[in-house]
């Protein structure tokens, strides 16, 4: 089983989003296909099957945040430091040709939201950085082709 590493606020949002979802969501359908059900004929019943539409994919989601909270290895960023690039840093980079900085820090994949700054462990960019240092270069593939980025600064929160 494979582990899925986040921060603490990626695990505390997750198990927010599963308990919404169980204590709210869950019994507001169960409501609605009720309802539903009491209108009459089913096969022909909108609202019934747009209700168990949804009921589907609530159950899917709950499954899928239970697993992935199961398997949640939870970064205790008080305890990262150094100069290298790890899970949790907080990295300004400059675009070699444009010379456009950007900063970013490294996320676990459901907590990925680059208008908050923040990037996947798994993206592309990401995968470049990790285990460089200040200083350093990194190249990444892009779909209009490779850039490189110079890495002005590594910082843990």
């Amino acid at each position: 089983m494979q582990r899925i590493p986040m921060t603490a606020e990626g695990h505390q949002a997750l198990d927010a989003e599963l308990k919404n979802l169980k204590t709210v969501e869950r019994p507001a359908i169960i409501a609605a296909i009720a309802e539903a059900r009491e209108h009459g004929d089913l096969s022909e019943n909108a609202e019934y099957h747009a209700a168990k539409e949804k009921q589907s994919f609530i159950e899917g989601r709950v499954a899928e945040l239970e697993d992935k909270l199961a398997r949640a290895e939870i970064i205790d960023m008080t305890k990262i430091s150094g100069s290298k690039i790890v899970f949790g840093a907080t990295v300004t980079i400059i675009d070699v040709e444009s010379e456009k900085e950007s900063t970013y820090r490294i996320v676990g994949e459901d907590e990925a939201n680059i208008e908050n700054g923040k990037i996947s462990i798994s993206s592309p960019l990401a995968r470049a950085l990790i285990g460089k240092e200040e200083g350093d270069e990194a190249e990444v593939s892009a779909p209009g082709g490779a850039r490189a980025y110079e890495i002005a600064s590594v910082e843990y929160e």
